[in-house]
């Protein structure tokens, strides 16, 4: 039956393009006809999840009855605990995406600006665009390095917000703690400063700072994290922010109660003490980054030094083609097209095993191309 629907959606929507994330292993198994697939594209946890967290998620189980704990207060004290705060310093998530749309929906009216450096995470952008306020675009340099003084250039009367994400996804580079200190020394107070700190468990240059040393000293800054990368829980969705007591009261003013659900609380907090899991996750980044690098290098592909668990990989005008013929294969990485980068394609790291089959595929089909 024919319907005819009059309902309008707000004008907003017109602009705004829904995040695309990698496609699932069974989308892929099934549309190549494949047993087995690799997936290196969303930058997850090849160990999988925190062992103590599978633990507390079954403890949890007899409970699910009963509605979560609206505040997470829990969780919110152990993550206080764990970076020396108040827990009135502190606010859980949804993941990492909800606390950027609560940011939005807190601090952004319509006509604000938000300053955001190019090419990163999308999600600050749409953000902005749902509260019909403007997204000014600062470019990475050359080598994808972050350019305070354009970004300080951005500032207008009407920036309410700056995002910074260290290390960049999709490049991998950093801000420098001298560098984000810079800005914030620079910007007029009225202005917040956003570290996306979710990829900060696998900095390892001295310089890097996570920013949570610079919001105890009462910057309006605000620290945002996640349990989805370095814990290996992307899968129930937990993330959290650090900031100064009254930014964090004015973005609790519009979250939805419940939240986070009990099971990713329980498994939150206990992955947050799992010091054993994370080494162990931070280990074998730092190394395969390393075989990636003496790889690529000697295939005589370019490549960006990566401060995170990913490698953005130059492969020039055949890399539309390597994307798709990996895929095709089994492997699944990530084309830079939805970054403005289609020569380049984004490479999660995952095990020796999984890096090794990456390798050989893509030597094969660089051999072909050239």
């Amino acid at each position: 039956m024919k319907q005819n629907i009059e309902v309008r959606a707000r004008k907003a929507l017109d602009q705004m393009k829904p995040y695309s994330p990698g496609k699932p292993v069974w989308e892929v198994q099934q549309e190549h006809g494949l047993e087995r697939v690799i997936k290196l594209a969303s930058n997850e946890n090849p160990l999988g999840p925190s062992p103590l967290a599978l633990e507390a998620m079954k403890d949890a189980l007899s409970e699910l009855h009963r509605y979560p704990d609206a505040q997470a207060l829990r969780l919110k004290q152990t993550i206080a605990i764990h970076y020396d705060l108040a827990p009135e310093q502190v606010i859980v998530t949804n993941g990492g995406d909800e606390l950027i749309t609560l940011i939005s929906e807190a601090f952004l009216d319509a006509e604000d600006e938000i300053v955001v450096p190019s090419p990163t995470f999308s999600e600050y952008a749409f953000g902005a665009q749902l509260l019909d306020a403007r997204t000014i675009t600062v470019p990475l340099k050359s080598d994808f390095q972050y350019d305070v003084q354009s970004i300080l250039a951005a500032v207008t009367d009407r920036t309410k917000i700056i995002y910074l994400c260290s290390p960049n996804n999709p490049t991998g580079t950093f801000l420098a703690e001298k560098d984000l200190k810079i800005i914030l020394d620079s910007l007029p107070k009225r202005v917040l400063v956003v570290v996306d700190a979710a990829y900060s468990h696998f900095a390892s240059d001295e310089s890097y700072s996570d920013g949570v040393s610079l919001v105890r000293k009462g910057y309006p800054l605000l620290v945002l994290n996640t349990f989805s990368k370095i814990y290996g829980l992307a899968g129930i969705r937990a993330g959290y922010g650090i900031a100064p007591e009254p930014i964090v009261r004015s973005i609790l003013k519009v979250k939805e109660p419940f939240n986070v659900n009990a099971l990713a609380q329980a498994a939150a907090a206990a992955a947050l003490g799992d010091t054993d899991h994370v080494k162990r996750s931070q280990q074998l980044v730092w190394e395969e980054r390393e075989y990636l690098y003496q790889e690529l290098n000697e295939l005589g592909c370019g490549y960006t030094k990566s401060m995170s668990n990913f490698v953005l990989v130059e492969l020039g005008e055949h890399a539309e083609r390597i994307y798709e013929q990996l895929m095709a294969r089994g492997i699944i990485v990530r084309h830079g097209k939805m970054w403005n980068l289609p020569l380049h394609v984004r490479i999660s790291i995952g095990t020796r095993t999984e890096n090794e089959c990456l390798i050989a595929a893509l030597k094969e089909l660089w051999k072909q191309e050239l």
